[in-house]
């Protein structure tokens, strides 16, 4: 009698969509995806990109989620068969819930503000907060709380941004009970389980809201409210113990089972990063550097704990956690502010005027118009990296930098602004174009190189995402700048198939997540070398970069913007 096949689904929650993907236990054959936009995101509700205010609505979330599972779901035979899911989300992305859990924003009182949405990773309106922070855990006459993350809290992270709205919305501080990361809020929702009854994911506690046993968990009261008074009491209301990703969180309350289509007994594994389930799903081992490369870029590396024992913690990182990404090695992340989303701040750049001249033009019906600013998006790229690759490689006097959202890593600062250097009445747009794709590169190396000096050396880099899939062109450079081979992981959907690993651990299907890997990773489909006969010229204009980033720190107001290494 043949056993009938047994699913787990990956649940991907992106900057601007969520992807469902059905995973086959047994060998991890993708067997279906489905993917839908944020339309009130798309449609740029609740942000204010002058001000780097990004927020999302819930409902964005639960339609999304909703749309995607049904979906798959309408593939399977019976939906027994679906044995668990799990969810992975973008971080640091918090938003205040009410006692039963309720996020603010699905309440009528709160659904147009702001401030009561979910505060996207990319939000950095939190930029002083973040400073304060830093300079109150070297003072404070406790211990300083930024020890894992780096040595320097982001205004990208938990407690930034909470203290953010606390001091400017009084409506909202009064409101929240609490507040959750995405991934365990999607988690909450799922289970229906009591706010108090949460487990909290260790990946999110651990990189963005400080929380490490050294200090029992969270930052202490004391430091909370010195921070800000509206904190207090805060921190009772949060969490104490954290759990890794590879656990059962609950089982699906009967509403969102029958919403879904699966049953009460589905498994729903503890929430966790969507950069740490892409370094999963790409099969990352100790040592090796998964590179997740979309809008942004997360670098993950995991280590036996044994082996940062004696060493003091990595500097200028977004936090060192032990039982994040694998459960039992140390997780370590860095990574990118702007990655895809430098590319694409330029590609519309040169649109606008198209868009802006296409709108004035007489002599076209409404139809044309749309025809010919579609086809300027789809093939504005292509045609950019096609002139950039014909450019003569020693022609290359633009230089730029990379950090037109800020610098994430190495040391946190998103008061740091992009820029271009050495521009001429004869510089073109794929000049520009491929300075903007070296940039990228060269913060790339700039981030390996800070491993390494800390004394983690990485053996193997594995790209995944977007980026990683789409462009040959950058792919090549990067290895040419980094001087490394670089894998691409077979995946296209890397961290949906590393959540479904952990949902299979977490259901009992493997006994841990690398056996899980074994099973259900996808390989390699691609490899890059780097050419030697570029070597010597990239690592000329990485210094110049590096200088030129040593100037705009130098001259950017501020008392942290030097670059410590």
């Amino acid at each position: 009698m043949q056993t009938r096949p047994q699913y787990v689904i990956g649940l991907d929650f992106g900057t601007s969509s969520v992807r469902a993907l059905l995973v086959e236990v047994a060998t991890g054959r993708e067997v279906a995806d489905a993917v839908r936009a944020f339309p009130r995101w798309d449609a740029g509700q609740f942000c204010n990109p002058d001000l780097n205010q990004f927020r999302q609505h819930p409902l964005d979330h639960l339609e999304g989620l909703t749309a995607v599972v049904r979906e798959v779901v309408a593939l399977v035979d019976d939906p027994a068969q679906i044995v668990a899911l799990a969810v992975d989300a973008t971080a640091s992305t918090p938003g205040p819930v009410n006692a039963q859990g309720r996020a603010l924003g699905l309440l009528p009182e709160f659904a147009e503000e702001p401030d009561a949405l979910f505060i996207l990773w990319k939000d950095h309106t939190a930029v002083a907060e973040a400073e304060e922070i830093n300079q109150l855990a070297r003072s404070w006459g406790g211990p300083d709380y930024t020890k894992y993350s780096g040595g320097v809290y982001s205004s990208e992270w938990f407690w930034s941004k909470i203290t953010r709205i606390s001091r400017h919305n009084e409506r909202v501080a009064q409101a929240a009970h609490s507040w959750l990361e995405h991934c365990d809020w999607l988690t909450l929702e799922l289970t229906g389980q009591p706010l108090a009854d949460l487990k909290r994911s260790r990946c999110a506690a651990g990189h963005k809201a400080m929380w490490h046993p050294e200090w029992d968990g969270l930052p202490a009261e004391e430091f909370l409210a010195q921070l800000e008074p509206k904190l207090a009491g805060l921190r009772a209301r949060l969490y104490g113990p954290t759990y890794p990703a590879d656990e059962a969180a609950g089982t699906l309350c009967p509403e969102w089972a029958a919403t879904l289509g699966l049953r009460p007994e589905t498994v729903v594994a503890v929430g966790t990063i969507d950069a740490h389930a892409g370094g999963v799903g790409a099969g990352i081992t100790p040592y090796a550097m998964v590179k997740v490369m979309g809008t942004s870029t997360c670098d993950i590396v995991v280590v036996p704990p044994a082996d940062l024992a004696t060493r003091p913690p990595v500097a200028g990182i977004c936090g060192q956690v032990e039982g994040s990404v694998v459960p039992g090695l140390v997780g370590l992340e860095a990574g990118q502010s702007a990655f895809g989303d430098l590319l694409a701040w330029f590609e519309e750049l040169l649109r606008w005027p198209l868009a802006a001249v296409l709108a004035r033009t007489a002599n076209l019906t409404d139809r044309q118009r749309e025809e010919l600013r579609q086809e300027a998006e789809d093939s504005l790229l292509e045609l950019l990296t096609e002139a950039a690759q014909a450019l003569p490689f020693a022609q290359s006097p633009v230089l730029a930098l990379d950090w037109v959202n800020g610098r994430r890593t190495p040391d946190a600062n998103h008061q740091l602004q992009g820029a271009l250097r050495n521009l001429t009445m004869g510089s073109s747009a794929p000049e520009i174009f491929r300075a903007l794709v070296e940039a990228l590169c060269y913060g790339s190396r700039h981030i390996l190189e800070r491993f390494e000096h800390e004394g983690i050396a990485v053996r193997q880099l594995i790209a995944i995402g977007g980026v990683a899939k789409k462009s040959g062109y950058l792919m090549q450079t990067l290895a040419d700048v980094l001087g490394r081979r670089i894998v691409v992981a077979a995946s296209e959907q890397a961290p949906a198939l590393g959540a479904a690993m952990y949902a299979a651990v977490a259901a009992g299907c493997y006994p841990s997540v690398e056996a899980a890997q074994q099973a259900m990773g996808s390989g390699f489909s691609e490899q890059y070398e780097p050419n030697p006969a570029r070597a010597a010229t990239y690592h000329a204009r990485y210094a110049e970069y590096r200088a030129l980033g040593e100037f705009i720190a130098n001259t950017t107001p501020g008392p942290e913007n030097k670059l410590i290494r």
